[in-house]
């Protein structure tokens, strides 16, 4: 007798998202198996130990997702996953690495190389509440993640490559904003942002602020890493009079590798946010994994503190809480945007920097992994532009050097 699908999904689904799972360990394909194949709109079609078997089956087995491990015998993760897209692009990759400072660098890499996102394995020190939230963590993501290869037939590829094909081609129309149809296991445990989410999309806009920019913040979750690099790209010759604050969702060492990943593409300097630190022009503060950051007024400087509080939104850091501080202390002078990620972290908290006078700018879904953030952020009406990560950049550039809206 089948299990019961489990409360928030489908008790039966016709076509249920197809999962490919590529780990030389034979206990971790056992076991991602059988948690996947407890949701009933997920199916794991096939399961290999190495890279080079997974490449061999993908055009048979047509997996929507595939759960690939970075470091396997005879063909690792990085070796496979440019051939994996090749052969079949509408397929997406979600790596998974250990919480290192190599498996931080190693998961970077495989994001510029066309992987979707990544999930860090658990420490097996922190024991069973480490596995329940990979668990969860994995479950969503494949989910939202194969939700969205039904709808758009693949992800936007932001490799090195395409990102410099693209900066230098005329922009594209803005895509059309359209309903979000992902439900993430994070939406479905916030129901009435979830219930937000299934509205007709909001086509309220907030104005632009007439006042100079004073601080560039910005949010982002999955597929963020990708978008960060194409957006300071971008922008890093023109953000050098003002702060740059960034929450993405990452565990420590994550973070501080994106820091310097962010910091290369912006020709900036780039770390994480040091607590009591003081806010310079031209520097780029990224949140730490595991901390909160906010911003403070200490005599005429904005520092920075860390916060060690719950998580919110189910995210620590969060996106809110320093968007919260930021209204505070900037008000109008403040250029916020929200990219790419699952959930509606942040969402709240632009509408904060709205009413204070501020601008937000979402990312459209078209160029987003996920449209959970800023299609919630437009939901709520909170949105001064929905605009796709090329135009992003270029439209911050303008409003940092001073052109209008």
């Amino acid at each position: 007798m089948s299990s019961p699908a489990p409360a928030g999904e489908p008790a039966h689904v016709e076509d249920p998202i197809r999962v490919m799972i590529v780990d030389d360990s034979v206990f971790i394909r056992g076991i991602l198996s059988n948690w996947l194949s407890e949701s009933a709109d997920l199916r794991v079609v096939a399961t290999h130990a190495n890279g080079r078997r997974a490449v061999d089956d993908v055009l048979k087995s047509q997996p929507d997702v595939i759960i690939l491990d970075l470091e396997m015998p005879e063909m690792d993760g990085l070796t496979a996953l440019p051939l994996i897209l090749e052969k079949k692009p509408n397929t997406v990759v979600l790596v998974a690495s250990t919480l290192t400072r190599r498996g931080a660098e190693v998961s970077m890499k495989a994001m510029s190389l066309g992987a979707a996102d990544y999930v860090p394995k658990p420490d097996a020190g922190r024991g069973i509440s480490a596995a329940d939230e990979f668990r969860r963590d994995l479950t969503a993501k494949v989910r939202s993640l194969g939700q969205r290869v039904r709808r758009r037939g693949g992800l936007p590829r932001v490799t090195a490559a395409a990102a410099a094909a693209a900066h230098a081609a005329p922009a594209a129309a803005p895509a059309s904003v359209r309903p979000v149809a992902e439900r993430s296991a994070v939406e479905r445990a916030a129901p009435a942002t979830s219930a937000l989410l299934q509205k007709k999309v909001n086509d309220k806009r907030r104005p632009y602020s007439m006042a100079p920019v004073s601080i560039l913040a910005v949010g982002s979750s999955t597929g963020g890493p990708q978008a960060l690099t194409r957006l300071f790209t971008d922008i890093g010759p023109n953000i050098g009079s003002v702060p740059v604050v960034i929450v993405q969702h990452m565990p420590a060492t994550f973070t501080a590798i994106l820091a310097e990943h962010v910091g290369r593409a912006a020709g900036r300097p780039a770390a994480e946010g040091v607590d009591g630190e003081v806010l310079k022009p031209g520097h780029i503060y990224i949140a730490p994994g595991g901390k909160h950051m906010l911003l403070e007024k200490v005599g005429a400087d904005k520092v920075i503190r860390l916060n060690d509080g719950p998580p919110v939104n189910f995210c620590k850091p969060a996106v809110d809480p320093m968007f919260d501080t930021v209204a505070e202390l900037y008000g109008r002078n403040v250029l916020s945007v929200v990219l790419t990620g699952m959930g509606s972290d942040g969402a709240k908290g632009a509408g904060r920097i709205a009413d204070a006078g501020g601008s937000v700018i979402a990312q459209d879904e078209e160029t987003s992994v996920v449209w959970g953030m800023p299609g919630a952020t437009v939901q709520l009406g909170n949105a001064s532009e929905v605009l796709s990560i090329g135009e992003i950049g270029r439209k911050v550039s303008r409003l940092l050097t001073g052109g209008r809206a």
